[in-house]
């Protein structure tokens, strides 16, 4: 039997699947096939996929002969293994492959033989009840296939979630550690910037401990450098007052070797003369023979005696004459500067027997007093905290009270040759101080009178009888000697001037001065210029004492005493200046101009610069007073 050869045309896709069938398929090949296409799908990914032919299968027949070197094709979409589980259900009822039937539009026949007209129709059925098996098998190893795919999907997203979830207990556990290690590095430098600091702050410890003790010992050092040489200075201080009064005692010594060779010289020619007068009146006795002429040379002789003594009798009035020649001072001035000294001496021989008594050395509260002396300047305010510390260190009990008010009146007088110094300020800070101690003013005063005379006022002329040399009595009125060596006169003239002005700016403040009593006011002051008006002469010092005071408490006075001091200037001008033009002295025209120019231009008006402390205003506050009508009129009438 001849084999006849069918030819069946199909359409390329059906329900979506494309086929190319081969007639001499048998169900074996096809599953062979089947087996191939589940391996290399199994092969090609881990996970199963929607299996795909990509390479057609070879079919052999029944007699082992390779029919086609083609096989079918059949796809399934991919978008039905997308879909999420609840989505495979739907997936599971659809028909991947509609297998009842192979519906084709055409059947070609063709045969070889034309004898064979049986067996097409007998092969026809058998190959449709072979394809209805196939397709048959096919769906059912594709549900399974399926159900396989779907439990391997679950299998491996249930170990990809078990994956997942080791994943993200891992990165946990490696956060959680990364977190620990960034704690614990935290902790560490923590503890380094800690130690860091510890050390920092130990090193800036030591070196501020270092520097503290480096001050500390320069302190010291300065200190005792300071100490050292304010002993020097005292020591070289008291080896001068010792020469001082080693050449006071020889010069007293030799002072009083000299009147006792005088009077044992004048005692001798006493003598001499009064023997002589003797032997002559017994020659004459004894040539004269009557008896009435024998009692002449007695009167003559008792005579002798009487007329010797009258001889001394008038020489120690020449004496005082001369005296009162060259002292030129009221008597009552004279008393009130004795007293004042005489408190100073008593003040420093306490004070002295206080230092010999006590071990302590009390210098370092004069450098304090002077520094605040020093430190005061024209401010109320700065005026107010100097006086209320020095009053704090005269009731300081670690200091003796006496030895804090000695220092108070030295330094404040020696603070006037300061070129820095404010007379008034200074004043002020006086009467704040000696409103509180009132036994200060009289030292004070005294001090004042011992470096110049003319606040006393006095005046000591020249005269060579009592002076060796000029030198010496540069030296009694007030001139200093430095080295051996005697200052000019203009220096002295500046002393001299800054301390009258700081007698007139202490005598200037009224009765009242900031709620305290100036007991050295302007009574004082009135006092001083009549007196100095009634016994000083017109020269170069007495002008320029009397210029510094006027031009300090002429303003204040005048407010007082109005007239009274008008009279006064009057006075000055008639007879003070008069008498100092007399004298035709170049030296003295400067000076003589200006006291004649603060009369004329009536300066005496005008508020001396610098009595009105800053911050306050003190002589705005200051009414004129009346007229003084006290005791003035019985001590000016020498001169009016």
């Amino acid at each position: 039997m001849e084999a006849v050869k069918l030819e069946i045309r199909c359409p390329q896709m059906v329900n979506g699947i494309g086929l190319e069938p081969d007639p001499d398929w048998s169900f074996k090949s096809l599953l062979l096939e089947l087996d191939s296409l589940e391996k290399k799908l199994n092969l090609s990914s881990s996970v199963s996929l929607p299996f795909a032919k990509t390479k057609s299968r070879e079919i052999y027949g029944e007699k082992g002969t390779k029919r086609s070197s083609n096989a079918f094709v059949m796809r399934v979409s991919d978008e039905e293994f997308e879909d999420s589980e609840g989505e495979n259900e739907k997936v599971r009822d659809r028909d991947l492959v509609k297998a009842a039937r192979f519906n084709c539009n055409e059947f070609y026949f063709s045969s070889s033989d034309d004898d064979s007209d049986d067996q097409p129709c007998l092969d026809v059925q058998t190959l449709m009840n072979e394809v209805g098996l196939v397709e048959s098998a096919l769906y059912e190893l594709t549900h399974e296939h399926q159900l396989g795919v779907k439990e391997e999907i679950r299998n491996t997203i249930s170990a990809l979630e078990t994956d997942l979830m080791n994943e993200s207990e891992k990165s946990s556990s490696a956060h959680t550690k990364v977190e620990k290690y960034r704690e614990a590095r935290r902790e560490v430098e923590r503890k380094f910037d800690v130690q860091y600091q510890r050390r920092v702050a130990e090193g800036l410890d030591n070196h501020l401990t270092a520097v503290q003790r480096d001050h500390e010992l320069k302190s010291q050092i300065e200190e005792r450098k300071i100490r050292s040489d304010a002993a020097h200075e005292e020591a070289k201080r008291r080896e001068k007052a010792l020469q001082e009064e080693r050449l006071r005692q020889e010069k007293a010594k030799a002072e009083a070797e000299a009147k006792l060779k005088a009077e044992e010289a004048n005692r001798a020619a006493l003598e001499a003369e009064r023997i002589a007068a003797k032997e002559a009146a017994e020659k004459e006795a004894a040539k004269s023979s009557k008896a009435n002429t024998s009692e002449v040379p007695q009167t003559e002789a008792s005579g002798g005696p009487n007329a010797t003594s009258s001889r001394v009798e008038n020489d120690k009035t020449n004496k005082s004459e001369l005296a009162g020649n060259m002292l030129r001072a009221a008597e009552s001035a004279l008393k009130l500067e004795r007293e004042r000294l005489q408190k100073l001496k008593e003040l420093e021989e306490i004070n002295q027997s206080l230092r010999s008594s006590s071990n302590q050395n009390f210098d370092r509260t004069g450098r304090l007093i002077g520094r605040l002396i020093r430190q005061i300047s024209g401010n109320k305010d700065k005026v107010s905290t100097q006086a209320s510390e020095l009053v704090k260190i005269f009731n300081n009990p670690h200091c003796p009270q006496t030895i804090s008010i000695a220092y108070f009146a030295q330094k404040v007088v020696s603070n006037c040759e300061s070129p820095s110094h404010s007379a008034f300020a200074c004043a002020h800070v006086i009467v704040l101080v000696t409103s509180q101690f009132p036994q200060a003013m009289d030292l004070v005063l005294a001090e004042i009178h011992r470096a110049c005379i003319y606040t006393v006022p006095k005046h000591i002329s020249y005269t060579k009888s009592a002076f060796e040399s000029k030198e010496a009595y540069w030296k009694v009125i007030g001139y200093k000697e430095d080295d051996g060596k005697i200052e000019s006169t203009t220096d002295y003239l500046v002393r001299l001037e800054s301390y009258m002005k700081l007698y007139g700016a202490l005598v200037q403040w009224q009765t009242e001065v900031a709620g305290c009593q100036n007991v050295h006011g302007l009574k004082e002051g009135w006092a001083w210029l009549a007196r100095f008006l009634n016994a000083l002469p017109a020269n170069m010092y007495t002008a320029v004492a009397l210029y510094a005071f006027l031009q300090m408490a002429g303003f204040a006075l005048f407010r007082k005493y109005r007239s009274q001091f008008m009279k006064m200037l009057n006075f000055i001008s008639e007879n003070f200046l008069n008498a100092l033009r007399s004298q035709d002295d170049p030296d003295l025209r400067p000076i003589t101009s200006k006291i004649q120019c603060y009369l004329e231009d009536k300066l005496f008006l005008q508020e001396p610069e610098g009595r009105t402390l800053h911050s306050s205003l003190l002589s705005n506050n200051m009414a004129p007073e009346s007229d003084y009508h006290g005791p003035y009129h019985q001590q000016s009438r020498h001169f009016y």
